[in-house]
Order: structure tokens, then sequence, then C-alpha cells
């Protein structure tokens, strides 16, 4: 099950604030800044700084490719 745009159109990351990308086909939102992959657990995004997970270089690029290959757009525009 997908997120619920007007959830996507409010969720921010907890550190810096900023936007994020949402992947449904891989069940997470992801900071593109910070390199920071939040899971969604049972349609609930955990967006727990301590709980993230910290993408490597290549995971970042193949994550932005993927964002522009299938139009995702952030969660809100700055």
């Amino acid at each position: 099950m997908a997120l619920d745009q007007q959830l996507l159109d409010i969720l921010a990351c907890p550190d810096d604030k900023g936007p994020l990308l949402y992947f449904a086909s891989e069940q997470s939102l992801y900071n593109p800044r910070l390199k920071r992959r939040y899971e969604i657990r049972d349609d609930i995004p955990i967006l727990l700084v301590d709980e993230a997970a910290t993408v490597d270089d290549a995971e970042h690029v193949r994550l932005l490719a993927l964002a522009a290959a299938t139009g995702i757009r952030p969660t809100f525009e700055v």
C-alpha cells in the first residue's frame, strides 16, 4: 500500500527538516542531502534519526538515478 499523498506533502527529514524522496517500491524515504534512508514498516514511516540507515556513495547514486528515471519528486518544494 502506498503512502497517502496528503501525508507525503508534509513529511520532512527529522534531522535537517528538508524534503524526502519516497520510494514506494522499496518501502523507504530518502534524504539525499544527508544520504540517509528511513524505512517504512506496516505503512508507517519510521522517521527516527537513530533508526535511519546511512547509505554509501554507490547506493546514493542508484537512488538518485531511480528517482530521475521514475519521476520521483521531493515530498515538498523548498
